[in-house]
């Protein structure tokens, strides 16, 4: 008899009042994230590195989607399971020997063979979260990935290639495109309700924070979508957008007509003036996140080199459509645009918008979204990203990163596929990693890693390693106790050229 173990039922319903306001006060206050002396980090081991790759990654593009894609409707279906594992899709063959993926990435499905697929990633926790997946942090836990500022998270994998970047060449001068941008908007803030850990750099200091960007486009689609309560018809730029969307490194970027650098100067001058009081309180924590993102605002609004790296009319039409005109689509094309203007490490979410359980957090429409929405938008920008950066001949100086928190059920949870970390897939591209390769495997149904069991924390050392940073490398929390950069994380071998 086929017995399917279930997750606990848990929908995204997010933070609590106190844990909201106790965030916010720390936040207002410029408390909330402790700044150590530079000379203090950056301790590492004697071990050399002396695996294959080490520092090939010039550039690091990672693309983050947010909720849990389904491992059996993307790139480890499962045919000759029963239809209530399987599914409703078929799968096709791709260009990576072994692989097949779901029908629904026929564009996907002839550029496998530039990949290497981890299907065996696998943690004991059913819950959403980028702490766990994009940190150190050694144990999942519901109330660290589900608070915006907590004492034990960790500093996110780009505020860290950042940090050591910085230790190396110094900052970067003014005015310059900046190191480490995530791309469209804060994570879960256009959704309701909740605050996840938004990715930043924790003890190291705000000055090594993501930049996030604002996005301004107007949605051509919507869609009929239900999380809780009743059916909702939400306009959704992910599904279509206009083509002058764009995407602002800061929302003063924006500037009202009128309203002249000479002028933004003065009013500089006196915000400062006006805040001089609250600088002085948070003076022995540093600088606060608002504080680093103005003076980015203002440094950065007379820059030639960031204006024309955010100008996507300068894309021809036809490579912006085969990207896709959406806002994963646009976000890719956007993120190519930053590394080939010198950003180092450019990050996009494909987050929730409109409600709770969106995204690839599919509970409920399962198979109308992701045939719909989800499937066609991965295929069509991440398959036109890989040409795009072999045409421009950049694929082997960039690292391309396709991750997420977990995978879904094997078994259907009422009218979708819950939370599963037992068994889930990441793949990867670009610099340093392996072409045409599978690692790991699954058992008959998608449950349970059967071959090469993988934590995110292994794929964190990989990264480092390929990003030229010894993965065994140790930073001092804020009660100097050495934290490693990838906890017990190994580097994994069959990943590497």
């Amino acid at each position: 008899m086929l017995n399917v173990l279930g997750s606990p039922k848990r929908l995204c319903n997010g933070v609590t009042r106190r844990d909201l306001l106790t965030v916010g006060g720390l936040s207002l206050m410029g408390l909330g994230m402790p700044t150590l002396a530079a000379d203090s980090f950056g301790k590492a081991s004697s071990l050399a590195p002396s695996l294959p790759g080490f520092g090939a990654a010039k550039n690091i593009l990672l693309l983050y989607l947010f909720g849990g894609p389904s491992q059996l409707e993307t790139l480890d279906g499962k045919p000759e399971a029963p239809v209530e594992i399987r599914g409703q899709f078929q799968t096709i063959t791709s260009t990576l020997p072994g692989l097949h993926i779901s029908e629904h990435l026929p564009r996907m499905s002839q550029i496998m063979d530039r990949t290497t697929v981890v299907r065996s990633l696998t943690h004991p926790w059913n819950f959403h979260g980028m702490q766990y997946a994009t940190t150190g942090l050694a144990v999942g836990s519901i109330p660290v990935e589900e608070t915006a500022v907590h004492q034990q998270h960790q500093p996110f994998l780009g505020s860290v290639v950042n940090y050591f970047d910085q230790q190396k060449h110094g900052p970067r001068p003014h005015g310059a495109l900046p190191d480490n941008l995530m791309l469209p908007f804060p994570l879960s803030s256009r959704r309701p309700a909740a605050f996840y850990a938004r990715p930043y750099a924790a003890y190291l200091g705000s000055g090594y924070d993501p930049i996030w960007t604002e996005f301004r486009g107007e949605p051509t689609a919507s869609m009929l979508r239900r999380s809780f309560g009743a059916p909702t018809q939400i306009a959704d730029p992910y599904l279509g957008v206009k083509p002058d969307c764009r995407f602002l490194i800061v929302p003063e970027a924006e500037l009202p007509t009128g309203l002249t650098l000479d002028r933004l100067d003065r009013r500089r001058s006196l915000l400062e003036q006006l805040e001089s009081a609250r600088r002085e309180l948070g003076r022995q924590a540093g600088k606060t996140q608002l504080d680093h993102q103005r003076e980015a605002a203002f440094s950065l609004l007379d820059s030639q080199a960031v204006r024309q790296a955010f100008d996507l009319t300068q894309e021809p039409a036809k490579l912006r459509e085969a990207y896709g005109m959406n806002l994963f689509g646009q976000s890719v094309l956007q993120a190519r645009r930053l590394i080939e203007a010198g950003s180092r490490f450019v990050t996009v979410v494909w987050d929730e918008f409109g409600q709770l359980n969106a995204g690839w957090d599919t509970h409920v429409d399962h198979y109308n979204r992701l045939k719909g929405e989800l499937l066609p938008g991965l295929d069509a920008a991440f398959s036109t990203l890989i040409r795009d950066l072999e045409e421009r001949g950049m694929l082997d100086d960039t690292l391309v990163l396709v991750m997420s928190e977990m995978g879904r059920t094997p078994k259907f949870e009422g009218e979708g596929r819950g939370h599963w970390g037992r068994a889930y897939t990441n793949f990867f591209a670009g610099a340093g990693i392996k072409r045409g390769a599978i690692v790991g495997k699954t058992d008959s149904i998608g449950a349970a890693v059967a071959d090469r069991p993988l934590t995110a924390k292994d794929i964190l050392a990989t990264i480092y390693h390929l990003a030229g940073i010894d993965p065994h490398t140790t930073l001092p929390d804020k009660l100097n106790r050495p934290v490693p950069l990838a906890h017990d994380g190994a580097i994994v071998p069959e990943m590497l050229a």
